[in-house]
């Protein structure tokens, strides 16, 4: 299936790799579906791009690379609509954003995907012990030089 975005251009995506938010990602109830995008081959960090809307896009990760203990309780009623009996079926990523000279990422809202059906919710999580701007990693200060991109649609 071939995509527009305004970040990547024209894409080559496999709609069995699609990843369905039935009821869109907190404040964009009208995105749906995303693909997965890695920009680099073995990165931490990947663009989770709407299928629906070219221009929204999203930088996501693995919590788990930067918190250790991050640990996500889901209600019963999350997993039964999501459909999950196992928790090998769970891959959970977190919305990566800069602020400052900071890369926070969202802790309270992660997105919880059903790893084999694809379908995803983003939950809010009660405990008060996870922010939505956790320091990830400070940025580094570009030397000017853009390295080269390549961009290939993965799955989760």
């Amino acid at each position: 299936m071939t995509i527009q975005t305004s970040r990547f251009g024209t894409l080559e995506v496999d709609p069995e790799k699609a990843i369905v938010f039935s009821r869109g990602i907190l404040g964009f109830p009208g995105a749906g579906r995303f693909a997965l995008i890695a920009p680099e081959a073995e990165g931490s960090f990947y663009w989770l791009q709407s299928m629906d809307v070219p221009d929204l896009a999203f930088v996501v990760t693995d919590p788990l690379l930067f918190v250790p203990d991050y640990n996500v309780n889901l209600r019963e009623e999350t997993r039964l609509q999501l459909g999950i009996n196992q928790v090998s079926d769970i891959q959970i990523l977190i919305i990566v954003n800069k602020v400052g000279d900071t890369l926070t990422g969202n802790l309270q809202g992660p997105l919880v995907i059903h790893s084999v059906t694809r379908q995803a919710m983003q939950v809010v999580l009660n405990e008060k012990r996870y922010q939505t701007r956790h320091p990830l990693m400070p940025l580094v200060r570009s030397t000017g030089r853009t390295p080269p991109r390549r961009y290939v649609s993965a799955s989760a």
